[in-house]
């Protein structure tokens, strides 16, 4: 599982920092979180393949989160893609692009689905036999989610040693992946366990921006691998954080602290702040493993 940063800050991009957008690569899938201006430039900038992505997440319909979506269909359609494009975002999101599509005459050339989001409950929107993706409630000014990707239990590893011990056909290798008990060559049955080892622990990804302080998020992201959670604001402006429903690095890591995540991300900075270590300080008074989001830096779990 990886994580690429495309952009990392709250509010408007500067010629140096960019708003909220990243790709999650899991289980041989590439999924867009967020789209903020420039997103596409920073695809290219990170040599990310347009063409792998085919499911894009939106958070929510405040502008740094998805400005730079329709700008991305648009390129998509002109570099001729044909693969299917599906869009989970809040309800409202497919009116503001196909109005744009329709005055511009530029419908895609290729399938663009629309999956409407208003359930303020966490429900499964996209699953297949390797991922689910669950959508987190977040508090902020308007309807927003958080989502969570966790990997499905895979298959079991052989102990080839001990599978050749048995003398098993290859042909059974497939099952024992599987879990089945498998005949040897001499007629035997043998125990999958005895041959086998467990399937890698699953891991889990959850983003959560924007949001004000949630306890409530806390039993759907329990021992995620990985959270990324919004820290608009240091303490000294924590004032601001209930107005405006954002959050502080020290409420950031409370969460993480009490969903006993693994590893704690700290992104949508305020671009008042010019050091981002005060962040990883602050944060770190109340949960160890933090690290900062930047804009090109890549996670690997």
């Amino acid at each position: 599982m990886k994580l690429n940063i495309l952009g990392c800050y709250s509010a408007t991009p500067r010629t140096f920092t960019n708003p909220t957008s990243q790709v999650l690569e899991i289980k041989n899938h590439l999924f867009l979180i967020d789209c903020g201006e420039g997103t596409q430039v920073q695809l290219r900038k990170h040599k990310i393949k347009f063409n792998r992505i085919k499911h894009i997440f939106i958070s929510h319909l405040h502008g740094d989160h998805f400005f730079g979506l329709v700008g991305l269909i648009s390129t998509f359609r002109l570099l001729g893609r044909e693969a299917d494009l599906h869009i989970h975002a809040p309800k409202g999101l497919k009116e503001v692009i196909v109005l744009q599509m329709k005055l511009a005459q530029s419908w895609t050339n290729y399938n663009l689905y629309f999956h409407e989001l208003t359930s303020t409950s966490s429900e499964l929107i996209f699953e297949d036999e390797k991922v689910e993706v669950h959508t987190i409630p977040l508090d902020h000014r308007i309807y927003t989610n958080g989502f969570l990707f966790k990997e499905k239990i895979g298959e079991r590893k052989l102990d080839m040693n001990a599978v050749l011990n048995e003398d098993i056909d290859v042909a059974y290798y497939r099952k024992l992946k599987q879990g089945a008990d498998v005949p040897n060559k001499k007629g035997e049955i043998v125990k999958n366990q005895t041959v086998t080892l467990p399937a890698p622990q699953p891991k889990s990804y959850a983003f959560c921006s924007d949001t004000a302080y949630n306890e409530a998020l806390v039993p759907i992201i329990k021992n995620a691998t990985a959270l990324y959670h919004e820290s608009t604001f240091l303490e000294k402006h924590a004032k601001l954080a209930a107005p405006t429903k954002h959050s502080t690095a020290v409420q950031a890591a409370t969460i993480a602290k009490l969903a006993n995540v693994e590893q704690l991300i700290l992104g949508h900075y305020s671009t008042r702040y010019d050091n981002l270590q005060d962040f990883k300080t602050e944060a770190q008074t109340i949960f160890n493993n933090v690290e900062l989001a930047e804009d090109g830096k890549v996670f690997e779990f």
